[in-house]
């Protein structure tokens, strides 16, 4: 992994000119590293602002063999894709620190953010903290995730293109995916792990798709044999030999600073944002998956992007405004701001 482009400026490392100048450590706090994190802090670092990028740790699809869909770089590690994105950031005027934030709390104009090494002094916050996926109680599904048993079709679709496949999930979800990984193979199995709980319509799509229906509780899953294959072992004893299994499991934030923060979330516990990806709480900005928006690494990182350029509009806008220039209406204004 690449190392900190910058060494942490604490406020007690300032110099007196440096405190004279500006009450901040950083124009720009952002909490997360994924693609989403990241290409808000490369926009921002070439903005020319000085910039913390706090690298919480591997990125959700760390457990991936490839990230496919990705624009240049294709059937890439997500691991050699995060430190790429963090050698990028070398040239530019920002500090990598590895850690979460410990604690952020609102000040005038800005923000303090607690390190596990002290705090600094922030004008806007970004976060992109990302999601937790909540993995089906199966044994051994776990130990398989990443390797046979899969979220995402347009990441590990195509690697598994006409391969035996199954869907474990029931309700709605369970039928939605079935559905849609229908695209990839004509092999194709919907494991409920008990009662389907489908209506008699949603049936009736699995039997004109021509996709079997197994509503059996499952004991565990197995390697069969082979790392990339996984054996489906049944309560009553039998088996099923599956090249991959794909699955929606349910998320929740991985962070509990928008909940600490108390930004605006929807039903699903996600944190809501404009069109700009900004919160509800003015200052601060969040994107992608955190959001609710498309789990992909492309979509993550156009949405840090844009994310970034209203913060970074903000800051201008401030600047312009501190030398008595006029200037257009702020993207923080009264009537242009969070609204949701």
């Amino acid at each position: 992994m690449a190392q900190p482009s910058h060494t942490l400026q604490l406020p007690s490392d300032q110099t007196e000119a440096d405190h004279q100048r500006s009450p901040y450590d950083y124009d720009a706090a952002v909490i997360g590293a994924g693609p989403a994190g990241l290409s808000a802090a490369l926009v921002l670092g070439t903005a020319r602002r000085r910039v913390l990028l706090l690298d919480g740790g591997p990125p959700r699809n760390a457990a991936a063999q490839a990230a496919h869909g990705v624009f240049t770089r294709d059937g890439a590690d997500p691991l050699s894709l995060k430190a790429e994105g963090l050698r990028q950031l070398e040239p530019y005027d920002v500090t990598v620190e590895q850690g979460a934030a410990r604690q952020v709390r609102l000040a005038e104009d800005g923000f303090v953010v607690r390190l596990a090494v002290g705090e600094v002094r922030v004008r806007r916050l970004l976060l992109a903290t990302g999601l937790e996926d909540l993995l089906p109680a199966v044994n051994g599904l776990r130990e398989r995730w990443g390797e046979s048993v899969h979220h995402c079709p347009y990441c590990d679709g195509w690697p598994n293109r006409e391969a035996q496949l199954a869907v474990l999930g029931s309700h709605q979800e369970g039928h939605h995916l079935a559905l849609s990984m229908r695209a990839w193979t004509d092999h194709l199995t919907l494991l409920t792990n008990g009662p389907d709980e489908l209506t008699a319509e949603q049936r009736r799509d699995l039997q004109r798709l021509d996709i079997a229906l197994d509503t059996r509780p499952i004991l565990r899953l197995s390697d069969a044999g082979r790392a990339d294959l996984a054996r489906v072992h049944f309560r009553d004893g039998d088996t099923l030999d599956l090249e991959a299994v794909f699955l929606n499991p349910q998320q929740r934030q991985r962070s509990n600073l928008p909940h600490r923060l108390g930004l605006q979330l929807d039903d699903k516990g996600r944190v809501q944002v404009n069109e700009h990806g900004m919160t509800s709480l003015r200052g601060i900005w969040a994107a992608g998956d955190m959001t609710g928006a498309p789990q992909y690494v492309m979509s993550a990182a156009a949405a840090g992007q844009v994310a970034a350029v209203s913060l970074n509009a903000t800051l201008i806008h401030e600047d312009v405004h501190g030398y008595g220039a006029a200037f257009h209406e702020s993207p923080e204004s009264e009537d242009k701001g969070a609204e949701l």
